[in-house]
């Protein structure tokens, strides 16, 4: 769907990343790649595995929630056994979030699942095609992470 008023870059843009918040939930609601964990979950299993264990203020910072956020969807994954609470061998009233193995393990399912509807979505799309995008979404989301996350 191309759909603007304008040929302004600003236009194509603002328009085209509604469209994309919208297909993106389509995709979500449609798909069976969240069947094993929720988006939340699996972002906060994926932040995990990426930079490490970490106390609760520095995952809610990576992931751009705030504190009380961040402690309710790890107590509730705790309870599912998704991730582990150990105290912090230098501060005792702070707590060091990690992944488990079934963390890690359903984090991988719906790794694969995204990944293969993405190949199959994109599979006409040349590999220098899907490298630009990959570039662009990487660049619009370090330009939101700089401005909203990095330094919330």
């Amino acid at each position: 769907m191309t759909i603007t008023s304008s040929t302004h870059p600003l236009d194509v843009i603002e328009m085209q990343s509604a469209v994309l918040v919208r297909n993106f939930e389509l995709l979500r609601r449609r798909g069976k790649a969240y069947v094993d964990l929720d988006s939340a979950e699996y972002l906060l299993l994926r932040t995990l595995d990426d930079l490490g264990p970490m106390d609760i203020g520095t995952l809610a910072s990576a992931l751009g929630v705030d504190p009380s956020t961040a402690g309710r969807q790890v107590s509730a994954m705790g309870a599912a056994g998704l991730v582990d609470r150990e105290p912090a061998p230098d501060d005792r009233r702070r707590s060091i979030i990690s992944v488990t193995e079934e963390g890690l393990r359903r984090a991988e399912t719906v790794r694969q699942r995204r990944r293969q509807n993405l190949a199959d979505l994109l599979e006409t799309w040349s590999a220098e095609d899907l490298q630009t995008l990959g570039t662009m979404f990487d660049r619009y989301n370090v330009a939101v992470s700089d401005r909203y996350i990095a330094h919330a």
